[in-house]
């Protein structure tokens, strides 16, 4: 199909459920994507946070190569080695415990959440969770998303939700009652604005958990798999989570989902409680091994941490320079740019000159290079970010 006539049946035959960017791509490798025309650019939002090691990285090709030609489906109620094989590797990465496979983030969520209401034991069903929040598009994440704005149209969302100010800790302690089962939120809120959470709140919340027999739920969507400069964010704050809900970067750019329980709560969930038709499936789990091997074999957390404190550094200093910048923020690779202005122009430049970056809650525009992002990479982002601030600042003066 020739570009027009791709673009026409995207009209024709798919539903507008997306704004979409009038690109096409066709190949991609590492930090880089190529269009339809041949146009390279540098893609620091790859894959909506999925490609955390980069375009079809060795390792993950590797894997799916290897497995495509055995099995790739299989039903979870047989075995297959690739499930465990993940499985171990994500407790060996993260807490002691077992883990359920899905297929994306607002699956993990409701997995948690229905084992935060089977926990409650039908005495204790409330959840709290965070304004500027996001937790996925299904009806019981959607509830729980702490954004109105997602919520429009789509009433009466289900009950039993509670939401507080970010970083509140006397609206969060003040909202527990004897019917909270559950308090779920991101260490870092990626759309919610790279809004990142201190370490003392965190610590505060383990503690009224642990005293009230709380659940304490960590969606770990978007900062899990290195990209906070760890394997996952918890590991910053010194506690660990009874849940912890992973998806995208997971599966290095195949669909998985899954949530990790500790090992003293793991009988919550009986057989026939949940189940998910395609989750952990034998591609798919070959594939996020693959992903963990990559991480490990090319020190992308050591990466992540040195480039992200980098990029951090150089943005502050382009901060002293453009006064539409009023605040950079981040951990490791998960950087946000406040504006006071639109960004939305502003990632249109961007992508005009061959920077894909991301613009959310309107005025913060968002960096999430790969994990093996070099120096010079980071250098051609800020160079083009630079030149396409001061073009549309210019030409708003």
């Amino acid at each position: 199909m020739k570009k027009n006539q791709i673009l026409e049946n995207y009209d024709k035959y798919i539903l507008s459920t997306y704004t979409r960017t009038p690109a096409i791509f066709v190949k991609g490798k590492g930090m880089n994507l190529v269009d339809i025309d041949g146009k390279k650019y540098l893609d620091f939002f790859p894959g909506w946070g999925v490609n955390n090691v980069g375009h079809c990285h060795p390792k993950v090709m590797s894997g799916v190569r290897d497995q495509i030609s055995k099995l790739i489906h299989i039903p979870n109620n047989f075995y297959h080695p690739n499930q465990v094989k993940l499985a171990k590797e994500i407790i060996r990465c993260s807490f002691k415990g077992k883990v359920f496979f899905c297929n994306s983030g607002a699956e993990g969520n409701e997995a948690a959440i229905k084992f935060a209401r089977v926990y409650g034991k039908g005495q204790r069903h409330e959840i709290i969770t965070m304004k500027n929040s996001f937790h996925g598009r299904t009806l019981g994440a959607l509830a729980a998303t702490g954004q109105p704005k997602y919520h429009e149209g789509f009433e009466p969302l289900p009950k039993g939700f509670k939401t507080v100010p970010f970083n509140d800790w006397n609206a969060l302690e003040s909202a527990v009652t004897e019917k909270t089962t559950a308090i779920l939120l991101e260490l870092v809120q990626g759309e919610g604005g790279v809004n990142i959470a201190p370490k003392e709140y965190i610590q505060k919340i383990r503690k009224l958990c642990d005293q009230k027999d709380i659940l304490l739920i960590l969606d770990e969507v978007q900062t899990g798999m290195g990209r906070t400069g760890t394997m996952f964010a918890f590991q910053q704050y010194d506690i660990q989570p009874d849940v912890m809900i992973l998806a995208k970067a997971l599966g290095g750019g195949l669909p998985i989902g899954a949530i990790v329980v500790k090992d003293s709560i793991a009988d919550t969930f009986q057989p026939g409680m949940h189940a998910s038709t395609f989750g952990g499936s034998p591609l798919v789990s070959k594939a996020a091994l693959g992903t963990f091997k990559a991480i490990f074999s090319d020190k992308m957390l050591q990466n992540a941490k040195k480039i992200g404190a980098y990029i951090l550094k150089e943005l502050t200093q382009l901060k002293q320079e453009i006064p539409y910048i009023v605040d950079v923020r981040g951990l490791g690779l998960m950087i946000g740019i406040e504006l006071n202005m639109e960004g939305k122009e502003i990632y249109e430049e961007c992508f005009k000159n061959g920077l894909i970056i991301n613009c959310t809650q309107g005025n913060i525009l968002r960096f999430m290079p790969a994990l093996n992002v070099t120096k010079k990479q980071a250098d051609k982002a800020i160079y083009i970010l630079k030149k396409s601030l001061t073009k549309v600042t210019q030409n708003e003066t």
